[in-house]
């Protein structure tokens, strides 16, 4: 029975290997307790997946979907997007930093001169040698 069902549904489902992920995934819903849409025959959860689909009472595109959904770990929920945050230039605060307005609140980015940079190298410390290394 399960021959004469693969060549039926391969009408259906042009790739064989698709037909296996979706004929698949089908007997897993109905192993899990999903509605059959045709009469079981005594047939198994696998059999009646693809004569679900030979038979065309569940769409491909419909159990692909599905299949793809079930699959996804993180599902992205279609929102607006916030408003880019607003540069003004030119404007510095007193730190010497650039202010950047946004929707929500205001973020400071501190500047360093080249003489502050040198002096602060300058101030380091070499670490001392040891006879581990």
């Amino acid at each position: 029975m399960a021959r004469v069902t693969v060549e039926d549904c391969v009408d259906k489902v042009d790739n064989r290997f698709e037909l296996v992920l979706l004929a698949s995934h089908r007997a897993r819903q109905i192993s899990q307790g999903g509605q059959i849409t045709i009469d079981r025959d005594n047939d198994k959860n696998p059999v009646v997946a693809l004569r679900e689909i030979a038979d065309e009472t569940l769409s491909p595109g419909d159990l692909k979907e599905d299949l793809i959904h079930s699959l996804q770990k993180h599902v992205e929920i279609d929102e607006p997007e916030a408003p880019a945050p607003l540069q003004i230039s030119g404007a510095l605060d007193e730190l010497g930093g650039e202010v950047v307005v946004g929707a929500e609140d205001i973020v400071t980015f501190d500047s360093m001169s080249e003489e502050d940079l040198l002096a602060g190298i300058e101030g380091l410390v070499a670490p001392e040698k040891s006879d581990d290394y």
